[in-house]
């Protein structure tokens, strides 16, 4: 038999074996989804004060079992929060996993929860100013934090009257990626994979479809793909500018939204403009400003900041 006839076979055999592989892979994703989504149906249907005794159980076990992500969590806090004592990070710490356990549960909950429910606990203080740049006919740039609750921000969607678009990283799990998004058009939200997102924007402003994008914007990207590298938290670090250039690009507006944890299960929502005419900003100062309103924000209240990021992974040098 000929070389070529040789690497042809073996190609056929390779090919057919990782088709079976794919096919084994495919089944066990199921097999994942099936045997969880009923756990996650019945902890979203339990009633708030069993939620939350079920959340603290989750919490211990977290914390003091598992000790999920605790040295990226302690170290986050040192680098951040330098001028507090051990005794105080540890504090912060504490209270960060209960909150986590908290927020993470309550994802789970919007399977099942109610409209009326939901405005209860997730409420906007100042609509006013987000219906002020509508009335602009321009498509607005929400940006917001990993900060209380980023989750139930999608509640939103109930008082815009512009398409809600959630920017998103698509689960690996497919099948869990499709349960996701229909509890997402639940509150009128379409979810747009990161890959999509500049033909998906393109598209629309092209067609003149008002739209209401949300970026959560104050994680770290890759170093080596950053354009700009700014003051967080004490630390010069590479920040994301997606949505910074993307409004500059198709002339949008842009928000930001700070959310504020008033108490367990309950949170307040208020909207700052950061520019109403994009293209007279400087290059990433919009970028620095929604960095700035970030830091102000952990600075109030750190245990509800999502520490179990590696955010600080790359620091350039200490701010000045």
């Amino acid at each position: 038999m000929c070389f070529f006839c040789k690497f042809k076979n073996s190609l056929s055999n390779f090919l057919g074996t990782k088709e079976v592989y794919l096919q084994k892979f495919d089944v066990m994703q199921l097999l994942i989804y099936l045997v969880i989504y009923p756990i996650l149906w019945i902890i979203s249907i339990l009633p708030f004060p069993i939620f939350y005794l079920f959340s603290d159980a989750v919490c211990f076990l977290v914390y003091n079992i598992i000790g999920y992500r605790k040295k990226v969590v302690r170290s986050n806090i040192q680098l951040a929060l330098p001028q507090l004592s051990q005794q105080e990070q540890l504090q912060i710490e504490k209270k960060f996993y209960s909150h986590m356990c908290d927020m993470f549960l309550e994802m789970i909950k919007t399977m099942s929860i109610s409209q009326k429910e939901m405005e209860k606990r997730f409420s906007f203080t100042n609509m006013d100013t987000y219906y002020e740049l509508e009335k602009q006919n321009k498509s607005i740039a929400l940006m917001c934090a990993h900060y209380a609750s980023y989750e139930w921000v999608i509640s939103m969607n109930y008082y815009t009257n512009f398409k809600g678009v959630g920017i998103y990283k698509r689960l690996a799990n497919p099948y869990f990626d499709k349960l996701v998004k229909r509890i997402r058009s639940k509150f009128k939200a379409q979810l747009v994979t990161t890959k999509e997102t500049i033909p998906y924007i393109k598209n629309n402003f092209r067609k003149n479809t008002l739209s209401l994008y949300g970026f959560a914007s104050d994680q770290s990207p890759r170093a080596n793909a950053a354009y700009h590298w700014t003051s967080f938290m004490g630390h010069v670090v590479p920040v994301h500018t997606g949505a910074e250039m993307l409004a500059k690009r198709f002339d949008m507006n842009v928000i930001f939204l700070k959310v504020k944890k008033v108490k367990r299960g309950y949170y307040e929502a208020s909207f700052e403009i950061l520019s109403e005419d994009v293209k007279s900003v400087p290059n990433y100062e919009i970028t620095d400003t929604f960095m700035k309103l970030v830091e102000e924000q952990i600075y109030e209240a750190p245990e509800f900041y999502l520490w179990t990021h590696k955010r600080w992974k790359h620091i350039k040098e200490k701010a000045q």
